[in-house]
């Protein structure tokens, strides 16, 4: 049994710091984890064994270990950032295969702190997808691996949500840290536009694209964005006051179906934040009817003008050489406009300037099921992204913070979310407010059946919560 794989990041961390274990134990045990279980979740595209125990034993030898908030901590980054010495394939074969020369600011940022990078997670190709299916294989949701972890950061979050790590690396174009985090039951935050470093291809989607933790508890998220953004102050996560909550089900596009066990998370969360003592209210961002389009428009134009031009296109799948078709036919409709970010954010700014904090469902529907790789249509592919993950883009457009928080367990066996979105600059209180709904509603740290040694109290209070049994089932044995 490992003592190790299954703890909190912010455990490890200090146990490490204290001399208690070497960064080599813990990541030995965690590599061990990953080759026992990646073999059905298909989280890791590189497992890189020998280099981590070596810059384990590097992390072992440092004077400074002490000091470091990520001491030892194994990590897993999204293979679409630079991995100094690793090939960087953004899941697609048309991508050179030669080796990264130097880290991205964010991985070296990580390894500063005293993280040890494990592996390169699995992503849809290019990052296009909420779902990961592509030519190296498919990331499956730990809660139900016939269903999809989902994407693009869709490996990241299967290996946190199966006790394989216990802080991977997301980045977030149109949802692609909160859509796999809501649906492996972890809290995901995208930061505002700004915050932590981009340089995710070549323009970040038009700098929609932001790189964010995914975590199984706040607390670790924040350790991790702290690190990546360079701005200590917000690993001291606060209890936030007197905040103005407003409750939306209002989805932002006309014709957008949520499942009713999605809304009523929302409101679940709003009457613990009542009991918090917030100031909580049903109020509805006014999205202006061009904003679906302008969404769609980038997601369709965007993914082919920020690729890489030793990208060999001929190798690209099916879809995603549609997907390049259909977005150069819309943007002689409508291209994507260079007004559009502030012309959104000028339409929100009313409910932002009546509510300090919204917050709405993550998802409209449950994660479909998980494909083989490379196996569904564009037009399949396009279906189900905007049937069940049509509620996150806007915030990317306007550049808003946003994070995902677990709510317990649906009605499908899987988990429930919520969206908690803030104006720029409010990071800090999206990880309060999250705090708060960890602290009153605890949820899951990992999907059943992963890492329960490591939790056994949690779970069995998120099994009598949620009247499900550890091992999945709820309680009528279905």
């Amino acid at each position: 049994m490992s003592e190790w794989a299954g703890r909190t990041a912010t455990e490890i961390a200090a146990a490490v710091r204290a001399g208690e274990v070497t960064a080599a134990e813990v990541v030995r045990e965690h590599l061990d984890t990953i080759a026992a279980l990646d073999g059905e979740l298909g989280a890791f595209v590189r497992v890189r064994r020998e280099r981590a125990l070596a810059e384990a034993a590097a992390v072992d030898a440092r004077s400074d270990r002490g000091e470091l908030p990520l001491a030892g901590v194994p990590v897993a980054i999204k293979d679409n950032v630079p991995v100094a010495g690793e090939p960087m394939r953004s899941g697609s074969a048309a991508t050179p295969d030669t080796p990264q020369q130097a880290d991205h600011p964010v991985v070296a940022r990580l390894r500063a702190a005293g993280a040890v990078v494990v592996g390169l997670t699995n992503l849809p190709e290019l990052g296009i997808y909420p779902f990961t299916d592509n030519a190296f294989g498919t990331a499956r949701n730990p809660w139900d691996p016939s269903r999809t972890a989902g994407g693009s950061s869709g490996g990241s979050a299967a290996a946190v949500a199966a006790g394989m790590v216990p802080l991977a690396h997301g980045n977030d174009g149109a949802g692609s840290i909160r859509i796999p985090a809501a649906n492996c039951g972890l809290f995901g935050i995208k930061p505002g536009l700004g915050v932590v470093p981009a340089e995710i291809g070549t323009d970040a989607w038009d700098a929609m694209s932001e790189n964010g933790p995914l975590a199984t508890t706040v607390g670790d998220a924040a350790v991790m964005l702290a690190v990546m953004a360079g701005t200590p102050e917000l690993a001291e996560v606060h209890e936030p006051s007197g905040v103005r909550v407003a409750l939306s089900i209002k989805p932002p596009a006309p014709g957008v179906r949520i499942r009713p066990d999605l809304k009523a998370a929302v409101r679940t969360a709003g009457k613990a934040f009542v009991g918090l003592g917030h100031h909580v209210v049903r109020d509805d961002p006014a999205y202006p009817l061009w904003a679906g389009p302008a969404v769609l428009s980038r997601w369709l134009a965007l993914p082919e003008a920020d690729v890489a031009s030793d990208l060999a296109v001929s190798r690209l799948e099916k879809r995603t050489r549609r997907h390049f078709r259909a977005g150069r036919l819309i943007s002689k409709v409508r291209a994507p406009h260079a007004g559009d970010r502030e012309r959104f954010k000028e339409a929100v700014a009313p409910l932002f300037e009546r509510r300090d904090v919204l917050v709405m469902p993550t998802l409209a529907q449950r994660a479909p099921k998980a494909r083989q790789g490379r196996s569904g249509s564009w037009l399949h592919s396009v279906g189900s992204a905007m049937t069940y993950a049509p509620m996150t883009g806007a915030w990317n457009l306007a550049g808003f913070p946003a994070a995902s928080v677990p709510m317990g367990v649906g009605d499908s066996g899987l988990p429930l979310s919520v969206q908690l979105v803030a104006a720029p600059g409010k990071e800090a209180l999206l990880l309060g407010l999250a705090a708060q709904l960890e602290a009153a509603l605890p949820w899951q740290r990992y999907a059943p059946g992963y890492g329960v040694a490591a939790d056994p109290a949690l779970i069995a209070e998120s099994a009598a919560l949620t009247g499900r049994t550890p091992d999945g089932h709820d309680g009528c044995g279905h």
